[in-house]
């Protein structure tokens, strides 16, 4: 076993004493764009159930707030791993393994198949999306990241105009006054819609199938904002192809769940869409370009497919297309 596995090993079978003489595999789990490390401990026999180690840094101010996040989803209702251990001086958390199976991994199977797994990913984002922010204390938002506000949309809207336009395209748009007015529409129209708790990243790498049910993770970014821009999260997602009558089918499903009006979830939908991919695409870029990432450039494809078809299906979106067509 490399030094660094036996490392954590030792320091695991310090936190569970009684693993102690258990035999135990340690496998590193490699993926994703976090600064997070992740590591699966599979124990001998009957000794322990598998357990997931996660090693966080504080470089990013959500790390910290995974732990506290866990226990007011699962307040909730809400499908989480179970925190065994938490040692925050060494930035450890011991979770429970929920298994290898996301969402993502069945992105080729048949609609037939892959429906009832997206049904089950949208009940479990309806109970975070029950939580109307009026129902929170100042002191409950202010744990949490910062919420969605116009400050926040600019700032999604900038980052993927710095990192997607300018660095990735090399695109001077100094003249795109026509782009640029309805990027401010855009945000201050979302900013004035009443927020509820949001996941934040809410795709398909983040939620694993276990028996049909959907487990969430990687909700440390839980905060105030609009139960659209998750549905965005999930149903354009750049990792996943979803036909036009499948996002449909699973909006109206989302809708009767909710008991929310379909064509006005759907106006916000597109909206937030657009926002959420041009976050996305400023991120692919950051990563691929600056942040050693590399393989994040091959989602950029279809990032830039899913918000050209968002900004047809809203014309108040149109200007968008000069920025990146």
């Amino acid at each position: 076993m490399p030094p660094e596995l036996e490392a954590l090993l030792i320091l695991t079978r310090q936190q569970f004493p009684a693993l102690k003489e258990a035999a135990c595999e340690v496998e590193p789990i490699l993926k994703g764009g976090s600064d997070r490390h992740f590591y699966r401990f599979t124990w001998a026999a009957d000794a322990h159930p598998p357990m997931v180690l996660m090693v966080y840094t504080m470089a990013r101010r959500d790390n910290p707030k995974f732990v506290p996040c866990t226990h007011r989803l699962a307040a909730l209702g809400v499908n989480v791993p179970t925190i065994y251990a938490f040692c925050e001086q060494r930035l450890c958390v011991w979770l429970q393994d929920l298994g290898r199976d996301d969402l993502h991994a069945s992105r080729a199977e048949d609609w037939a198949i892959r429906r009832p797994l997206y049904e089950a990913t949208l009940r479990e984002a309806a109970k975070i999306h029950s939580v109307n922010v009026g129902s929170l204390t100042s002191d409950e938002i202010a744990a949490m990241e910062p919420e969605f506000n116009e400050g926040m949309y600019e700032w999604e809207q900038n980052y993927f105009i710095e990192y997607f336009v300018r660095g990735h395209l090399r695109r001077n748009i100094d003249d795109q006054t026509a782009a640029r007015s309805a990027l401010a529409q855009l945000r201050q129209r979302l900013a004035k819609l009443p927020r509820c708790l949001v996941h934040r990243d809410f795709q398909s790498q983040n939620v694993i199938m276990r028996d049909g049910a959907a487990w969430l993770v990687d909700y440390q970014g839980l905060r105030p904002g609009l139960a659209e821009y998750d549905l965005a999260s999930l149903l354009f997602d750049p990792y996943v192809t979803l036909s036009r009558s499948e996002r449909h089918d699973l909006l109206s499903y989302y809708a009767n769940l909710r008991g929310l009006n379909l064509p006005e979830l759907r106006e916000v939908f597109y909206l937030c869409a657009a926002q959420r991919l041009m976050q996305a695409l400023g991120a692919y870029a950051n990563l691929s370009h600056n942040l050693g990432k590399t393989y994040f450039e091959q989602h950029i494809p279809a990032g830039v497919l899913n918000l050209s078809i968002v900004c047809e299906e809203a014309p108040e979106l149109a200007p968008l297309l000069t920025l990146f067509i």
